[in-house]
Parts: C-alpha cells; structure tokens; sequence
C-alpha cells in the first residue's frame, strides 16, 4: 500500500500540517521535530506527492533551463551541473534547446517558465531589453551573460585570454588571429575586447577573420583564410573552430603547434582528443551551473522575485590557460 503524510503523522502522533511543514518547509519547524518526521518518514517508505503539493503550495520543485545547442562541447558540463546541484536540492530540470535560434529563445523560456518555479537561460543570443522583459515576469538566472539589473553568472574572459597572449608572444608570435564567433553571441565581445586589450598589452599585431558559428565546419573554413592572412597563430572562439581549423591544416599537411599554433577556447574533453592535443583556456563550466542554481533558489528561497527592490549583482569565475602540443615556437 502507498504509505501516506497522513500515515506519517499518525506515527508521529504530530498533525498533518506540521508533518507536512517539516517534509516541506523545514525551516519552519524545530530541528528535533523535523529530525524525527524525516527519519519516520524514511523507514515507513513514504514518497512525496509533487503533484498535490505543487496544487497546495504553487510550487513545481522544477527549474527550466534554456541552452543554445546541446551538441555544442561547452554545454554538456554545465546541464551536467545544473541537473547535479538541482537534485541535491530536491529539484528536477526541464530543458530546451534553441539550436542556435535566438528567435526562439523568448518562448522556450516562456513555455518553460509555465512549468517551473524558475529559469537558467545559459549564454542566451537574446537582446538586452528582450532579457530583461523575462527578468521582470519569472525568477530567472542568466549564466554566461551578463543582464544589468538581473542577477547573472559570467566568465571573466580577461586573465585567461591574458595568459594566451602572453604565451605566443613569449614564443616568438607576432601576428595572431582571432576567429571571431557568431556576431550575436554576448561572449565573442568578451572575448574579442580581451583579445584586443591583451594584444596592445604584450604588443602582439592581432589580426580578426570571422565571424564563425561555433562548428567545426566553420574552423575548416577559418583555416582556408588563416593562411592567407600571414598570422603564425590563432586564437579561435572556441575549441569547436579551433579543432576544425586543426584538421584542416593537418589535412593540407602543415604541422599544428610547429608550422602554426592554435588555441580554443573552452578546455571542452575534445581538446585531448586532438592530434596534437590543443592548448585550450580553461573556463569553468561545472562551477557556472551551479553557482548559477544557487542564485535562482536562493531567489525562489527568499521570496526575490521582479517585485524585489534589491538589484541583482554579477558574479564573475575566472579562466586560465592550459598549454598543451597545439602551441610552439614559429618557424624561422
């Protein structure tokens, strides 16, 4: 037979609201009391039921969250890490993928946002003021993407592409190429603008071709004009341009981390799977997502939602390069 709350709370000897009350809102009874409904509950095989509690209490106990495209290698880690800290949490994840559609994004999330008590939208394509509209019907986290007056986890792209620079400059690199991404994308700015300041840092002459759609494809059409633009290393987008440029030039028998460095962007476990392996900049996908849970229920959690009078910060988590055989000295 089902084992009930109202069968808990008669093993208890407690009423079905405070038993209720400690299974879900914890915090709302004593330490004692809520230690004893839970470990009954435990023993007697006792199974929520979402269903009547989300009626009872509005709450679905389920996050959306919105991703450009699942395929793409810098994505996988951070659904990864939003389903593990959502579940640690007692929530389950609903997730959509645009394919890259920015057009699609607004009703993805708001078709989502019927079904859970919260949204994530993960390196959105969306305008500012399409963002910030969202912001102001649902609770929502923008991850990789910062929204002025939304609460926002980003990637501060600065010291990782620092150390990029540095590092082909120390080589003997003057002329470097930066593979743009795609136009609409929030973090080819950072990454562009980062490039350029690290450039005029350690006095590299930067090159940019582009833009290009995060696909190895498109890496392979990045190396037909790389060759022509007389750089002796790039710095792509990200690692999907970077592997593609890799194979392209391997296939046209050039020697990558010899006859031309490339590095990606990402540290996605592609980058090792590479011949040679590709000297990537480390961002921290894993700690996006989950930094990016904790801000949303801790909105959920505090009641913070477009009614709050408090702005929203942005926390920033830092890159780092990691050098590996795709990166050497320049011939001659």
């Amino acid at each position: 037979m089902t084992v009930t709350l109202a069968d808990v709370a008669d093993a208890c000897n407690l009423s079905t609201s405070t038993v209720s009350r400690a299974l879900s809102d914890p915090g709302k009874v004593n330490a004692a009391t809520r230690s004893r409904v839970e470990r009954v509950a435990r023993e007697m095989g006792y199974v929520p039921n979402r269903v009547a509690r989300s009626l009872v209490s509005g709450r679905t106990d389920t996050i959306g969250l919105v991703v450009p495209d699942i395929a793409n290698p810098f994505f996988p880690p951070v659904i990864k890490a939003v389903q593990s800290r959502a579940r640690d949490k007692g929530y389950s994840v609903l997730l959509a993928d645009t394919d890259e559609h920015a057009a699609d994004e607004i009703d993805r999330a708001r078709s989502l946002g019927k079904q859970a008590d919260g949204l994530i939208l993960a390196s959105p394509r969306t305008s500012v003021e399409g963002l910030r509209r969202l912001a102001e019907g649902a609770p929502v986290v923008f991850a990789n993407r910062e929204v002025e007056g939304a609460p926002s986890v980003v990637i501060d792209e600065a010291e990782g592409m620092s150390q990029a620079v540095e590092h082909l400059v120390r080589l003997g690199h003057r002329r470097i190429c930066y593979l743009s991404g795609p136009r609409r994308s929030w973090s080819n700015k950072q990454r562009h603008d980062a490039v350029v300041a690290a450039s005029k840092q350690f006095g590299a002459d930067l090159l940019e071709l582009g833009p290009f759609e995060p696909q190895i494809q498109a890496g392979m059409r990045a190396a037909d004009v790389l060759q022509s633009a007389g750089a002796t290393a790039a710095i792509a987008y990200d690692d999907l341009i970077a592997l593609g440029v890799m194979a392209r030039l391997s296939e046209q028998g050039m020697l990558v981390g010899r006859e031309v460095s490339v590095i990606g962007i990402d540290d996605s476990p592609m980058s090792q799977a590479a011949y040679p392996m590709l000297t990537s900049i480390h961002v921290p996908g894993v700690e996006l997502g989950t930094t990016a849970v904790d801000l949303l229920l801790a909105q959920l959690q505090d009641g913070d939602g477009p009614e709050s009078d408090e702005v929203p910060g942005t926390l920033r988590l830092e890159t780092r390069l990691v050098i590996r055989g795709s990166t050497g000295l320049p011939v001659g």
